[in-house]
């Protein structure tokens, strides 16, 4: 019984094969619509997945890459925080205790630096080497700091460009230097250059938490209190979030409450933030799709008229019906699938091309490989518009009378 089925469907694709072969031009002037249909399928859903990326890396600039979770700790009573180095004992100790790599202080400050134009107020945001990655810093220029960095008798600082072009553009191979404000003048060396927003006017720049613990009075040290942030996996959140609570205040005593939150752009909402991208994307995929199977149709259509006779003459010499329906429907789904791996080619070949991803995939660090499922979607769409556009053709061709056809 398979085999009898198999060797019907075989047939059946090999004599569609040739039928599309004898009636080629019409069958290419009718697919060249789908595959363009199929291309542009395909490439919005390329393009979209590009743009998704966007979106995720842009959110997590903002707020961290998920499951990034913030650690503060206060008095409940007084609402005074803990001693610093007391907090930061007791934050690395939980750090190593689960083994959790990425974990950053975060705090701001500002710092009085001489430009050669005069004296400016610099916003500082003092860091470890692990913020980088954490929160995707992008580089216009340089590197982001690494562990070695922390040990430095010159301090290494990353400027944005508003402050980079304050001191006149100096190439970094030439190891521009300032000079930092503290218990005694440090000279720090600019190493990396941030893009500045275009509503950004003020010099900002990035100093190492260690290097700010050598340079700052213990006055200022404790104005400038940090917020702690570690970076989890998705799945271990919830459990972590537990763990480091219980042992950052067990660490502390019991006069200290310790909160734990998550602060990325997941933990806002239990809606999807690219929910509007996505159904845009299919929206248009769905609407390319139906003006190629509406175009397909009508060809279809038109070519089984001109075929009635010859549908006729087959069932005549015995043709069931079920058979001149598989096969009018499978001239349709394999010419599609022949244009749809043609669309699929096409949509690779224009995504791909490096004037175009150097145009779309501006600002994004992890640029995404052509999704499989964008030509998998591609291919499984040609051959669903086949399977509709054949349908009804199909259905006439079964129709026809043998007589009627024989005399048209």
């Amino acid at each position: 019984m398979l085999m009898r089925i198999w060797t019907g469907f075989v047939g059946s694709v090999v004599e569609a094969w040739a039928e599309l072969r004898i009636h080629r031009t019409r069958v290419l002037l009718s697919l060249i619509g789908v595959a363009v249909a199929v291309a542009a399928l395909t490439g919005i859903v390329a393009l979209g997945a590009i743009a998704q990326q966007s979106q995720i890396e842009t959110l997590e600039r903002q707020s961290g890459r998920p499951a990034l979770l913030n650690v503060s700790t206060f008095n409940p009573v007084t609402g005074e925080t803990p001693d610093i180095v007391e907090l930061d004992t007791a934050f690395q100790t939980t750090m190593d205790r689960y083994e959790i790599a990425f974990h950053s202080r975060n705090a701001y400050t500002s710092m009085i630096i001489q430009f050669p134009d005069g004296v400016r107020d610099v916003q500082t945001q003092v860091v470890d080497p692990a913020f980088g990655p954490m929160h995707r810093v992008r580089l216009s220029e340089g590197e982001w700091f690494t562990a070695s960095d922390a040990d430095r008798l010159a301090p290494s600082v990353i400027v944005n460009e508003v402050m980079w072009n304050l001191l006149g553009s100096p190439p970094l191979s030439s190891h521009p230097t300032i000079t930092l404000p503290g218990k005694q003048p440090t000279t720090a060396v600019v190493t990396a250059v941030t893009p500045s927003a275009q509503y950004e006017d003020y010099p900002s720049m990035f100093l190492l938490t260690n290097a700010w613990d050598r340079i700052a009075t213990e006055e200022l040290r404790q104005q400038t209190y940090p917020s702690y942030e570690a970076w989890v996996p998705i799945e271990l959140a919830d459990q972590l979030m537990t763990l480091i609570q219980r042992d950052v205040s067990g660490a502390l005593g019991t006069d200290w409450q310790t909160d734990v939150q998550r602060n990325d752009y997941l933990a806002y909402s239990d809606e999807d933030p690219l929910l509007f991208i996505k159904l845009l994307v299919t929206g248009v995929a769905v609407l390319i799709l139906l003006l190629g199977a509406l175009g397909l149709v009508n060809i279809s259509l038109v070519t089984v008229r001109h075929r009635i006779r010859e549908i006729g003459i087959r069932r005549s010499f015995g043709a069931t019906a079920g058979r001149v329906f598989f096969a009018v429907m499978m001239e349709s789904v394999v010419a599609t699938v022949v244009a749809g791996i043609a669309g699929v080619a096409i949509a690779v070949l224009v995504v791909k091309n490096p004037w175009v991803m150097s145009f779309v995939s501006q600002g994004i660090d992890d640029v995404p490989a052509f999704p499989i499922e964008a030509a998998l979607i591609g291919l499984a769409s040609a051959t669903a518009v086949g399977a509709l556009a054949g349908l009804l053709p199909a259905l006439v061709a079964v129709r026809v009378k043998v007589i009627d056809a024989i005399r048209y």
